[in-house]
This record gives structure tokens, sequence and C-alpha cells, in this order.
């Protein structure tokens, strides 16, 4: 029989909240986690995959320990981007809903500060937070965190290799009483130095759905291209997924700008996000994608933080991720609330070796995808191009005469023909295009 809420300690007025949200089964690492925050005075470490329940296995027991009473902040969540703080504000809202003395403030780099220092001046006791925007705040002495009775550190693996200076800051300003629940999805060294340099001796370690780390929905796959023929593939791969939605991962802000830029040409639907655009640009793309807009976002890794829509079907890693993390993290924006999805990663000849390093640490399996053959790849480019066609906004400033005497040249024709000539000039074209002329001949 499998636990409830209520037998992991969770007190009604919380339960009321997740039957609202229609959430009745805990999640593995909830199971794990809700009873250690409430009922133990110690450290926690807990390893769990990316959309595994994290937030609800420390936002529920770290609600249901604040003192409401008490008007000081007793609980800051630390995560690494405004989109995953964000998300984490609206679901520790939304499992606060039926205790509203509860008081709860994001607050994050990329808006304007003043409304967030003038939220703080209010009772609030817990903070949602990224690194830099609270050692900002902390700085003009417009938040308290010396009395701080609880430290979450979400994502951390992620934090104390971009952020770590900000991180620093953070916990040398703290009680060296205060509780710290660090949650991750994987363990690389720097987590484990954190660990060791500012989490008490008595630390609890849970791991929860380790055994497939890459996760258990999730059809891992690579197919190998040259370079010339690698956005060909990727398109007729998005022409399959017409309708679904999906992130393209690249390594580099510029490699996201030329990506989304020949994805708008040959008229998919998409946007794009890295660091350097401006947070406005971000939030509306952002919103665009959760809201099905758009289906197909293109991001750099750390943009990507934060995006918790369940009905994502495949990741695409454009670029092979640099570390076993990072790939960990893509991933998992696939295949959450245990639905199924697939992770494609192009690869060039010489990156093959490597795949059989990211199995053996990540414990999980990559199946061979069937590359197109260079006859698909030629009809796809060509249903490309009459997408353009059909998607293209009839030119108002074209003279009615210039269009009287096209329409005269084709008017005989039926749709049909029409069609088939269309279709044998845009082979023919193509043909011309990809054939080397000949050298002219000797005399």
């Amino acid at each position: 029989m499998s636990k409830q809420f209520s037998d992991l300690g969770v007190n009604e007025q919380f339960q009321k909240s997740l039957a609202d949200l229609k959430i009745s089964i805990p999640t593995d690492i909830q199971k794990k986690s809700i009873p250690v925050v409430l009922n133990k005075k110690d450290d926690l470490v807990a390893l769990a995959k990316t959309g595994s329940g994290k937030t609800a296995a420390f936002g529920l027991p770290l609600l249901q320990l604040i003192n409401s009473e008490n008007t000081a902040v007793q609980a800051v969540i630390l995560a690494p981007t405004r989109e995953l703080a964000q998300q984490i504000h609206a679901n520790l809202v939304s499992f606060a809903a039926h205790n509203p003395a509860i008081s709860i403030a994001a607050v994050c780099g990329g808006i304007p500060i003043k409304p967030q220092i003038e939220r703080l001046k209010t009772a609030t006791h817990v903070v949602v937070a990224t690194p830099g925007r609270l050692v900002d705040l902390v700085k003009r002495e417009a938040i308290n965190i010396k009395n701080l009775k609880f430290l979450v550190l979400d994502e951390a693996d992620e934090m104390v290799s971009a952020l770590k200076e900000d991180l620093d800051t953070i916990i040398a300003g703290i009680p060296k009483s205060r509780r710290t629940l660090l949650f991750t999805a994987t363990m690389p060294g720097t987590i484990k130095q954190l660990v060791q340099n500012y989490m008490s001796k008595h630390v609890v370690h849970v791991e929860a759905d380790m055994s497939t780390l890459g996760h258990q929905g999730i059809d891992h796959q690579y197919v190998v291209v040259e370079p010339i023929e690698k956005l060909d593939v990727l398109l007729h791969f998005l022409n399959t997924k017409e309708g679904q939605r999906g992130i393209i991962f690249c390594k580099t802000k510029a490699a996201v700008n030329k990506l989304a830029k020949n994805l708008a040409i040959n008229k998919f639907s998409s946007g794009a996000i890295h660091g350097s655009l401006s947070q406005g640009i971000r939030d509306r793309i952002m919103g665009q994608f959760r809201e099905g807009h758009i289906d197909i976002l293109v991001a750099t890794d750390l943009a990507a933080r934060g995006i918790d829509v369940k009905e994502i079907e495949y990741v695409v890693n454009y670029h092979l991720p640099d570390t076993y993390e990072a790939y960990v993290h893509r991933s998992g924006r696939t295949a959450r609330a245990g639905a199924k999805g697939l992770s494609l990663t192009i690869l060039q000849k010489e990156e093959v070796n490597e795949v059989a390093d990211f199995e053996k640490e990540l414990g999980i399996v990559f199946n061979k995808f069937k590359k197109a053959d260079a006859q698909s790849i030629e009809e796809n480019n060509g249903l490309l191009w009459a997408k353009k066609i059909f998607k293209t906004k009839p030119n108002r400033e074209v003279s009615e005469e210039f269009k009287t005497r096209v329409k005269t040249i084709f008017h005989h024709l039926t749709k049909e023909e029409l069609v088939e000539k269309i279709i044998a000039n845009y082979i023919y074209q193509t043909t011309m295009v990809t054939t080397k002329p000949e050298e002219p001949r000797k005399k």
C-alpha cells in the first residue's frame, strides 16, 4: 500500500492544498525527504532527478515548520535562475493556499530591485531568491538573514559551478546553527566539497530513483551526422514532430541565435532564450512556450533551468554537453510527471566514442536513431520550401497589371498541373545549385 502525505507527517491544511492541486501520492524523493525535514534536526543532502517533485520535498515540510507569528525571515531558498526561482515561488504559494499567515516572497535578478525592497519591508517568512540578487539586497540592508533557520539550495550542482562567489558570500552571512537542505540531480566533486565545508557533520543523505539517473521514461538516442548535413537532419526530425513541444540545447549563445534564425526562416514555431537576452524578452518567450503558442525552444543550459512544462515530448542536444551533469538536466526537461519522452543527441563521428562514457557514468543506454536517407532529406527540404510559400504574406505593393499578366500565363492550368510544375521547377533549381558547373572545354 502506497504512503499518503498524512503518513509522512504533512498536516491537514497542506493536505487540503495538495488535494486542490490533485496531488495525492508522494513521489520517492518526497517520501524520503519530508520525514527527515520534519522530524530530525540534521542537514539534508537529497540526490534526485530533475522533475521528481523536489520542490514539494523541501517546500511542504519547510512551510509547516515556519512560525507565522515570528515576522523575521526564517527560510531562504536559492535557485540558479530567475525562471526556476519563480517556479518554486509559485509552487510554495500553492502549497500554502490554506495557510494565509505564511508570507512568501521571490527576489530575483533581471527585474527592478526597488519593488522587491518595498516588498521586504512587510513581514516575510520565506524568501525564494537567485544568489546575485540576494547578495545585492543584503548589501543594501534590505533583508536580514542573520537569524535564518533554514537554507535550501535547489539544483545546487549548477550554483556551485556558476554562482559560487555569491553562494560563499551568502553562507558566510547566515548563522552556523541553521539547517541546510541541499537538493541536486548529480553529485560532482564541487558539491561534495560544499557539503564538507558548509554543512554540519551530521548530514542525512537520501537518494531517489538514481538507478536510472537519466529518467525511467526517457528514450535516450543518438544520431551520427556529417557537419554539412547536421541542420538538414535536425529539420527532418522536427518535421516528424510537428505539433509536439520540445527543447533544443546548444552550447553557446551564438549557436542558439544562429539555429533559432534557421528555424524561423523555415517557418517553425520557435523561440530562443539565453543569458544575453533581456529578462523581459526571456519572460515573454518562456510565457509563449508554457502557454503553447510556440512549439520549440532553443536554449543554452542555464537559461533553460526552471522550465517546468509537463508536455515536453522531446529534447535535442544539438551539441553534446560538456558534462554528465548537464546531460541529466537537459534530458530531465522531458518525461516529467510520469510521461514518456525522447532525448536525441546529434553527434559527429569523432564524438561517438563518448557515448559509452555517458552510459557508464549515468547508468543509461543510448539507442542509435535511424538517420533519414538523402531522398527523405531532399523531400523534407521541399516540404519546408512549400511551407514557406504557404506562410508567405501577399505583397500588397505589386501592381494589379503585373498580377493580371502573371495570372494570364497560368490561367489555363489546373491546380494539380500548377503544383506539378512548381515542384518540377523547385527540383530543377535545387539540382542546379548542388551541381558543379562543367569545366570549360579546352580549345
